[in-house]
């Protein structure tokens, strides 16, 4: 759980309509949100005068989820292992233990026979933990023990099923394409497992990028009280309708501060679907890393900021390498749709199906030019996770640099680092084959904003504002021709240790 003005998932731990077959003969059931029956539960202009009876007709189809997993722990070494007191504190060997947990969600019924739509993050245990048991509590507190139809760690949905001799209450999927900024909504779900609570209050923004990246950081924020234990609970316009699904909050304590964010109902209910026939649920590719154009970024490239997203890295013999795109390349529209912050390129790539041949506009030293890719199918999240490490920020010193000269001069004042050319005994302890290639970062000043963006002893800097630097000499004169242009900002290219290179753009003291 991240706290600390972080996305912290919603879990506590311890109009058109999407019609779905349900089994039972067709009209014969109606949803607890069909339109003839919400005709007088909400005025049709102003402010509701109360949730009261909206709520009475939804609540009855939002359950309370929870699992019983078994999960893995470290048991704490015997620290009298060895000696006469071993046995007197009894078996502490430091071996994994298995102990029992629980988790608490929410979701909500969306078929008469009993298909229930979650969070995936509800009903899967982290780490080593497996779910060995599922039950969805009803509002009267009837419990039914779920089988997991399917589910999706991309974009975190899930669905079970429950059954019984008589059909369920349910709701249906609204268009969230149509909800707009401002309109109210309620939400209900088990917050900390209480039980059904409601919460009111506003859409703040549609179509929210927190910069969580992944295909699917598109969401509805709400100021409607959302807190641990919502997650996977139902957002209702004023119709009745679930436009979205609750999802995350943006916090520092872990408790609501009118930050919600809900998973909109246009992107959830094609998946649900999906899930529920068991269906492959397969998404474009192209196999870059990006990183958002903000200010610095912009700054060093001379662009717009928040117009297109800038790619760090091209996967080798991927789709994106085959239509020669490159590293340093900003994408800025992909088959004809802008890439924004609304829409990111993972968004607008991951919805396009594999194998389609879309045209790429980006900008590559200053001109537009037109990449035409045949896009790929997305990796299993598993796969991704693996091929895109994060970067070793240790601060260890892979080499010894004494008897050498930190750099001084107009690199440490500007940039806040020193450097020292390579060598091959330095090559080696980096484990690059190449010596001719870049300077070694040597030190960097802890208040500098290299070191805020993550520069450290032992990288290579291979490139400065495009230009090679394979000796001091070389970046110094990168660094005075920034200055000399009055810029606030250059885009170095560097080599982590054990990771492809990247950009990184530094602002100048």
């Amino acid at each position: 759980m991240r706290y600390a003005y972080g996305l912290t998932t919603a879990l506590l731990l311890g109009g058109a309509t999407l019609s779905l077959a349900t089994g039972y003969p067709a009209g014969a059931q109606v949803a607890q949100n069909e339109a003839s029956q919400m005709t007088h539960v909400v005025p049709r202009s102003g402010a509701p005068a109360s949730f009261a009876d909206l709520t009475e007709q939804l609540a009855p189809a939002v359950v309370n989820i929870s699992t019983r997993q078994r999960i893995q722990v470290q048991q704490q070494a015997n620290p009298f292992a060895g000696t006469p007191f071993e046995g007197l504190f009894g078996n502490r060997g430091g071996s994994p233990q298995t102990r029992e947990a629980q988790s608490l969600g929410s979701g909500f019924v969306i078929s008469a026979d009993g298909y229930v739509v979650t969070n995936n993050h509800v009903i899967t245990a982290d780490g080593k933990g497996e779910v060995e048991s599922i039950t969805v509590t009803m509002p009267d507190g009837t419990e039914y023990p779920a089988k997991l139809v399917g589910k999706d760690a991309a974009s975190d949905l899930a669905v079970l099923k429950i059954g019984r001799d008589k059909p369920f209450p349910f709701v249906k999927f609204g268009d969230s394409s149509k909800s707009r900024v401002g309109e109210w909504i309620i939400a209900i779900g088990n917050p900390f497992g209480l039980g059904g609570t409601v919460t009111s209050g506003i859409i703040s923004a549609v179509y929210r990028n927190t910069g969580g990246g992944g295909a699917y950081d598109r969401y509805l924020q709400t100021d409607a009280a959302i807190n641990r234990g919502n997650s996977g609970g139902p957002m209702f316009d004023m119709n009745g309708n679930v436009i979205g699904i609750n999802n995350a909050i943006f916090s520092p304590t872990g408790g609501s501060v009118g930050i919600g964010f809900a998973i909109p109902a246009e992107t959830a209910a094609p998946i649900v679907q999906k899930l529920i026939k068991g269906e492959a649920i397969e998404r474009g590719y192209l196999g870059v890393r990006i990183q958002p154009l903000n200010d610095d970024l912009a700054e060093a490239l001379g662009v717009e900021k928040n117009k297109g997203e800038f790619i760090q890295a091209v996967e080798p013999e991927g789709a994106a390498a085959k239509a020669g795109m490159k590293a340093g390349d900003v994408v800025i529209s992909v088959d004809g749709k802008e890439v924004n912050r609304e829409q990111s390129l993972s968004f607008l790539v991951a919805n396009t199906e594999p194998g389609s041949r879309i045209p790429l506009v980006v900008l590559r030293d200053g001109r537009k030019i037109t990449l035409n890719a045949t896009v790929a199918k997305r990796p299993g999240e598993d796969e991704l996770n693996q091929a895109f490490n994060p970067d070793d920020d240790s601060d260890s010193n892979p080499f010894d640099n004494r008897g050498q000269e930190d750099t001084q001069g107009v690199i440490e004042e500007t940039l806040g680092v020193s450097v020292i050319d390579m060598s091959p005994q330095i090559a080696r302890q980096l484990g690059v084959s190449d010596p001719s290639k870049g300077v070694v970062i040597a030190g960097v000043d802890a208040a500098s904003d290299a070191a805020q963006k993550g520069l450290r002893r032992g990288m290579i800097v291979l490139l400065a504002d495009g230009k090679e630097v394979n000796s001091k000499a070389e970046f110094a004169k990168a660094v005075e021709a920034a200055k000399s242009e009055k810029r606030s900002a250059m885009l170095l290219r560097v080599q982590p240790r054990g990771n492809p290179p990247i950009f990184i753009p530094v602002r100048l003291r």
